[in-house]
């Protein structure tokens, strides 16, 4: 190596150590160097590919001077000169576009690539990816652009790494802070759907990616619903169901996938649905409720990215933190639930009680009220409070019914149901309630409490009287045609003989006699003929306790 050679290689080593330590990011150190060494080293295109920790695949880290197309070719070369970058040796190949053995060849062809020079990016003995330099017009690499590509490559590597544990370490602070932040949030919350939504808000922008979503296991059928999205459209997320997706039984099995091709990853199903929506990586995690998986939480980003250790430990933390209050914002909504239920119930049962139009109460052993409906209350004029724990004598202390013949102390007696019928007074008015008791009994088979429904039987009383009075007026109106019927026969021939007399008898005494009977006939006539004709009668008092029927 000349003299001029040398003092070239140490001013392009210079100027990427200098440019590589002026920034702190890995990415922008990537993009620095791809961008500067087409110059620096004369050829036309230079690549930077990181070793994805999960598949231990190269992936796209920065890239200068090439299509798209040709980036996104599933082969990066031939077999043999991976094999040879994985143990750590350069490669350098000229007249690639005549290779048959590369399986993209066509991509190599049509992008013009004529030589390539890949060097393994090594730190710390550990192979971290490969840089490529490529150009379009033939150039055999000599042994020293190879030596200071390899000492250039690995300079990159300490740089990449540098940048990398920098960006580890504030984002181990930054993301220590996050989870604080988010812990806080969603620990001050007991809504369910408010702590998802601030979970898959939250996380992609302190990641700087696309979406998120969260897919909890439901105990019914052990499948994933999804009950929170952020950033994502409403067609990628009705794509289908994801149970089998490799990542996701992955994640469901307590660990963390990441992804950094999407499109070319056997672990995704929708692939075609993700590259619709824009989605290049992915990060699942599982959601942890103390040692249970409960859920999937996953991160989606628009653009290709693979996941550092710190932001995947960041994004396990963070939905294990949500998993703790996802679950007691679950038991609270449960809790709630259940609390609703019961008062649910209670106001059913309430509102079907007091929709009973008879009384009803119910008294314990004792014979205090434990239950009582609004019937009752508005026939004692008393409120619930009122007449809970009171004495159940107390209530028919003013009323016809004694000890002796009360169905509720028969029940309690005897253990069966009672009936009774007696008279009430409310303001000097007199009503008919029939009482009825039923025993319910406890888990000993006693008594527990006594069910008392209480009925107004005026009405029916009155029915059954005013029926009475009906059969007794039928019985006299008949036995009253009967005997009319029976006197007409001798009344109509009694009063026709006295005719027939009057008209032969001259002597006037005798006539006078005969026009008596004749009256008297014809007004025992006029009686019989009312007897015929009555709809009613009243009884009134004659002589002494006799009393007499008064025909209407």
């Amino acid at each position: 190596m000349t003299l001029l050679q040398e003092q070239k290689y140490l001013k392009v080593f210079q100027k990427v150590t200098k440019l590589t330590s002026m920034v702190l990011d890995h990415q922008q150190v990537m993009d620095t160097i791809v961008r500067s060494l087409p110059d620096l080293m004369a050829v036309d295109a230079a690549t930077i590919r990181l070793i994805d920790a999960e598949t231990s695949q190269f992936v796209m880290g920065a890239a200068h001077g090439l299509s798209a197309e040709y980036l996104s070719r599933i082969s990066i070369d031939t077999e043999e000169t991976m094999e040879m970058i994985r143990s750590g040796y350069p490669v350098a190949k000229t007249d690639v576009d005549l290779e048959t053995a590369h399986h993209d060849q066509d991509l190599v062809q049509s992008e013009g690539i004529k030589s390539v020079l890949t060097l393994p990016i090594i730190f710390q003995d550990a192979i971290i990816g490969m840089l490529r330099l490529l150009t379009r017009d033939k150039r055999v690499f000599t042994a020293d652009e190879i030596s200071f590509s390899m000492a250039l490559a690995e300079q990159v590597g300490i740089a990449i790494s540098n940048s990398r544990m920098f960006a580890e370490m504030e984002n181990q602070v930054d993301f220590m802070k996050e989870v604080q932040e988010l812990s806080t949030l969603v620990s001050s919350s007991l809504d369910l759907s408010e702590v998802l939504d601030t979970i898959v808000e939250r996380l992609p922008h302190s990641l700087g990616c696309k979406g998120c979503t969260i897919r909890l296991l439901q105990s019914q059928n052990n499948q994933l619903e999804l009950v929170a999205s952020h950033g994502l459209s409403e067609t990628y997320l009705q794509r289908g169901h994801v149970e089998n997706e490799k990542n996701v039984e992955a994640a469901l099995s307590g660990s963390p996938v990441s992804i950094f091709d999407v499109g070319q990853d056997d672990r995704i199903f929708y692939k075609k649905n993700m590259e619709e929506e824009g989605i290049k990586s992915l990060l699942s995690v599982p959601i942890k409720a103390g040692s249970e998986v409960i859920g999937v939480l996953r991160i989606l980003s628009d653009i290709s990215r693979c996941f550092t250790s710190s932001e995947i430990n960041f994004a396990v933390t963070a939905a294990e933190v949500g998993g703790g209050a996802i679950r007691n914002a679950k038991t609270y909504q449960q809790i709630t639930l259940l609390f609703n239920q019961i008062e649910e119930n209670e106001r059913f049962l309430s509102n079907i009680l007091d929709c009973i139009r008879p009384q009803l109460l119910v008294v314990d052993k004792e014979k205090h009220l434990v239950l009582v409906n609004k019937i009752l209350q508005e026939v004692m004029d008393k409120s619930e409070n009122e007449l809970l724990g009171c004495d159940y004598n107390g209530l028919w202390q003013d009323q016809e019914c004694d000890e002796k013949n009360c169905p509720v102390s028969r029940v309690l007696e005897t253990g069966k149901s009672a009936t009774y019928t007696h008279r009430t007074f409310q303001e000097d008015e007199v009503y008919w309630c029939e009482r009825t008791a039923s025993p319910m009994l406890g888990p000993d088979g006693e008594v527990e409490y006594v069910i008392e429904v209480i009925r107004d039987i005026t009405a029916k009383r009155q029915l059954e009287e005013e029926q009475l009075e009906r059969v007794k007026l039928q019985g006299v109106v008949e036995l009253a045609g009967t005997v009319a019927h029976e006197i007409n026969s001798p009344l109509f021939a009694a009063l026709g003989t006295a005719q027939l007399l009057e008209d032969d008898i001259e002597d006037q005494e005798f006539i006078a006699d005969i026009q008596t009977i004749v009256r008297n006939l014809r007004e025992i006539g006029v009686l019989t003929k009312k007897m015929t004709s009555m709809t009613g009668f009243e009884s009134r008092d004659y002589v002494g306790d006799t009393k007499i029927v008064e025909m209407r």
